[in-house]
């Protein structure tokens, strides 16, 4: 059934365990909020998931438990395929569980606009990464992957503030330092296929970024906080991976994250 608002499409996403019907609905759901069919509707902190809706594949190990990837070898690249599909499949969770959250704020409009678009597109990185496991005589699901993600950002379910420093600022502001590399090292297997997605996913990620480091300043202000105080401090408290250099300054700095939030993470946190 059609959801009737945002608030109930984006728990019906994050439950579906069919990822073609996950991915569909988040392409719809977003379609009705653009073309306003659909309002916020009535949130109720009783429907959210405590975890998301997954197929029984694939083996979820313990992040330290992954087989380690060599991308100079054909099954290390496939492997790293399927890495990066369960990553954007991640995402697509994390994001419409944040907009659920949301749903019971008085965020301006602009602000639901901004994260219903990266769901839609978390959706998309999601398909085409499924697809090319498909031309490559794969299938997601066939790997082992880690629930790393979705783990570590269980404890910021309460915290608005929180989960926009660890998603957007700390995860995806990630993907803008190591994706570039990462496209010209695909490029020189050869596999220009993966590289086109990888630079569509890259091209989304700083405009993620950009609204994560918007809507945090925003909140920041509301609270009456000061951002780069507030987002290491938050940092600090829940994120429990390592802020890593080489950084992209260039690109994080143009999606309005500026050095000063986060070089002094990265001696600190690890």
């Amino acid at each position: 059934m059609q959801p009737h608002n945002l608030f109930d499409g984006a728990v019906a996403i994050v439950a579906q365990p069919n990822l073609n019907l996950k991915t569909e609905l988040a392409l719809q759901l977003g379609s009705d909020w653009f073309h306003r069919r659909l309002g916020k509707g009535r949130f109720d902190a009783a429907n959210l998931p405590l975890i998301p809706g997954r197929p029984d594949k694939p083996i979820l190990l313990h992040p330290t438990k992954m087989p380690k990837r060599n991308l100079n070898t054909e099954k290390g690249r496939q492997a790293h395929i399927h890495a990066l599909a369960h990553i954007e499949l991640s995402a697509v969770d994390l994001t419409w569980d944040l907009i659920a959250r949301s749903c019971g704020t008085n965020l301006p409009k602009s602000y639901f606009d901004n994260w219903v678009q990266v769901g839609m597109e978390e959706a998309k990185h999601f398909r085409l990464l499924d697809m090319r496991l498909k031309e490559i005589g794969m299938q997601y699901g066939d790997l082992a992957a880690h629930d790393g993600l979705w783990q570590s950002c269980a404890q910021t379910a309460h915290n608005l503030l929180a989960r926009l420093a660890i998603i957007p600022l700390v995860l995806e502001a990630r993907g803008l330092d190591i994706t570039p590399p990462m496209i010209e090292k695909t490029k020189t297997h050869g596999d220009f296929a993966t590289a086109k997605i990888l630079q569509t996913i890259y091209n989304d990620e700083k405009r993620h970024v950009a609204f994560g480091a918007k809507w945090f300043r925003y909140m920041c202000d509301l609270e009456g906080k000061k951002p780069v105080d507030t987002f290491q401090s938050l940092v600090r408290n829940h994120f429990r991976g390592a802020l890593k250099p080489p950084f992209n300054d260039k690109a994080r700095s143009a999606a309005g994250l500026t050095p000063q939030f986060y070089k002094p993470l990265a001696p600190i946190i690890g």
